[in-house]
């Protein structure tokens, strides 16, 4: 007889166990076991780790395949979530074999832990599964179209739809679902019963949980320098750019603006030393706004230009509120009135939430991680090493996805509901989004250099994150250098379709983005790799974690505003403001929604946390440990200098990222 010891570990997380009949089959190059039953008389529970032995009365040969199958017993089936599989073979050799997937009546083939390229393959067996479990993978992922000139989705229209395995954790669900409760009900029950706001202090009733960060921002939010603040280290730092010229509909003169630069510079010679900036909101112009409750809610697409200080400071010097300049849209400057200023720049804060919340967020980390989580899934067999590494940075992406698209988005969701873009003018401005997408907007060290922003002071965004790229990088560069050479990368099919995937289905084949059509180098491939992990774990959680922080205060973050933006100066008065602020009920669920989105659960693994076991072989796994060693470092120093900060910059610290995009 040949005796094979086998281990079977089960997740450890809730309702991970089953008490349904394991079979197993082991499948070498001479033949296999037949089907043998696991038997476990008290059951596969979580975190558990069962020994069995199979026996066989011929040689299997090389082991190659691993066949599980759950059977329901009589009182019902439950599904069962197996982790990983340990055989030994007779002669002592020792073969992982992964699978971190939920059974339930379906049976699962699984192959050892090498990673493997297809071309590479040296089993007839092997090379049939692999193909295989991709014609199984893409009927279980399907692209579809969400809207006309959007990035496609998974074809699923409830998370009940997806295969379990991409599906939120018993843990993620409950915590999930009971977050999003107490979010609306906290802030309703302070909620007073009626439409508009009398003043501004009447909003401090409803912050019913205040972080250092906002009070900070309830306190500052009037004043320039944290205005200017915002555009580097606030919810987004996207949209800043150095301004060496005027846009031709921005005819800011040097005279509008002499008091607020340096005593005896002028405007043009500021913007030569590097010291002029610009937000220019184009993308909203034209768009109309949308009707709450039957009420007229109003956008502007406003530009700002801003002046990096002697003293370091960044702070706005002029405002205009309309794309076309002309008599009735008029320049604020900090030498109008207090009302006028500080309208003006409500209205350039209700333009931020919308980039911010559609283009910055949505569009460029959700959308896009749904888009690699899919061509991932679709075109890479598990064996792939690409799949292997990125399969971590998928994670609860697709639900999550999907939930939103239901909640925030729909036809019935917050933003038709509660936003001054409502749907229509939402979609529009989407496609206008996805029209500027880059490639380089999505590296950070191009997007840096084609801003202009590599010597503005105080960028902790900037500095943060172009650390943390050089480490995903390092790590990335490590992984795949150790399976690719260039050639092996011009010759990888699969790994040529993930990327068609991608372009065809993310950047809707737009020629104009410099997206890669195909890899030459593993240069070519580490540095696009390097962008995708960035995208989900670091740039997300810098667009994302700090909603309630500077969304929690209403009017630091407009959804919606009220009042037509002011086509005159020295009409504006406190009652203009107050009149001009979002309705009782858009603030309520704005600030309910912004608390929920930065409400991380307890089932997440922070950036390089892997718990699952993918790469055996031993660099790949030096390279893990040594990207953890390097993650904890970076973490240290954000740590030292957030010390000496009045405004600690806490988002792009590795302990506050996810592998993935969870929330």
């Amino acid at each position: 007889m040949n005796d094979y010891n086998i281990q079977v570990v089960t997740g450890e997380i809730l309702q991970a166990g089953t008490f349904n009949k394991i079979y197993i089959k082991l499948i070498g190059t001479e033949c296999n076991s037949g089907q043998q039953r696991l038997k476990a008389p008290t059951g596969f529970w979580p975190g558990s780790k069962l020994s069995f032995t199979v026996s066989c009365t011929a040689n299997l040969g090389t082991l190659l395949l691993v066949e599980l199958e759950s059977k329901a017993r009589m009182i019902g089936l439950n599904e069962w979530f197996c982790a990983e599989v340990m055989v030994t073979t007779p002669k002592g050799e020792e073969l992982l074999f992964p699978c971190h997937r939920w059974l339930g009546s379906e049976r699962v083939v699984l192959r050892d832990s090498v990673a493997t390229l297809r071309h590479k393959e040296t089993s007839p067996e092997l090379l049939a599964h692999r193909q295989e479990s991709l014609k199984a993978r893409r009927q279980l992922f399907k692209w579809s179209i969400y809207a006309d000139g959007i990035p496609h989705t998974v074809h699923a229209e409830f998370p009940c739809n997806l295969p379990p395995e991409v599906r939120f954790s018993f843990t993620k669900d409950k915590e999930f679902v009971f977050s999003s409760a107490v979010a609306f009900m906290k802030i309703n029950l302070r909620c007073p019963l009626k439409f508009s706001w009398s003043s501004l202090s009447e909003l401090d009733t409803l912050v019913c949980r205040k972080t250092d960060i906002l009070e900070y921002v309830q306190k500052n939010w009037k004043r320039d320098e944290f205005f200017g603040y915002q555009f580097l280290n606030g919810l987004n730092p996207m949209m800043i750019k150095r301004c060496s010229k005027l846009p031709d509909n921005f005819p800011v003169t040097s005279d509008m603006v002499s008091s607020f630069l340096p005593m005896g510079s002028t405007l043009e010679q500021e913007m030569e030393k590097g010291n002029v900036f610009l937000c220019d909101y184009e993308r909203l112009r034209g768009l109309d706004g949308n009707l709450i409750c039957k009420k007229q809610q109003y956008l502007a697409a406003p530009l700002c230009l801003l002046f990096s200080t002697p003293q370091e400071t960044l702070v706005p010097i002029a405002i205009q509120l309309f794309q076309e300049a002309g008599p009735e849209n008029p320049i604020f400057l900090p030498s109008d009135s207090e009302h006028d200023w500080l309208l003006a720049k409500m209205f350039v804060r209700n333009a931020e939430f919308n980039e911010h919340e559609l283009n910055f967020h949505l569009l460029r980390t959700h959308l896009l991680a749904e888009i690699f989580t899919v061509a991932t899934m679709r075109d890479l067999p598990a064996a792939h090493p690409l799949f292997k590494l990125l399969l971590p940075h998928t994670r609860f992406t697709l639900q999550i996805n999907i939930m939103a698209r239901k909640t925030l988005i729909s036809s019935y969701g917050y933003f038709p509901k509660f936003t001054a873009i409502g749907n229509d003018s939402m979609m529009e401005f989407l496609q206008r989004a996805v029209l500027s997408l880059t490639y380089s907007s999505l590296c950070l060290p191009d997007d840096i250099k084609e801003r202009g922003l590599e010597k503005i002071p105080n960028f902790y965004y900037r500095d943060d994150g172009l650390e943390l790229w050089k480490i995903i990088f390092k790590f990335v560069n490590g992984i795949l250098s150790y399976y690719y050479t260039d050639s092996d990368v011009q010759t990888d099919i699969e790994l040529q379709a993930w990327l068609t995937s991608i372009f065809q289905s993310g950047f809707l084949e737009n020629p104009h983005a410099g997206f890669p059509k195909s890899f030459s180098t593993v240069e070519e491939l580490v540095k696009f790799v390097t962008m995708v992990i960035f995208t989900v774990s670091a740039q997300h959680a810098a667009v994302n974690n700090g909603q309630f922080d500077y969304g929690g205060w209403m009017p630091n973050f407009p959804s919606s505003l009220q009042q037509a933006p002011p086509r005159r100066k020295g009409l504006a008065t406190e009652h203009t403001v107050s009149d001009t602020l979002p309705s009782v009920s858009s603030t309520v669920n704005t600030m309910a929604i912004v608390y929920l989105l930065c409400h991380d659960t307890c089932d997440r693994y922070a950036l390089g946390n892997y718990p699952e076991v993918h790469f055996s072989e031993e660099i790949p796994q030096k390279q893990i440990q040594q990207f953890q060693t390097d993650l904890l470092q970076i973490e240290k120093k954000i740590e030292t200098r957030n010390k000496t900060l009045e405004l600690p910059y806490t988002y792009m610290s590795p302990q506050n990222m996810n592998n993935s995009i969870t929330i």
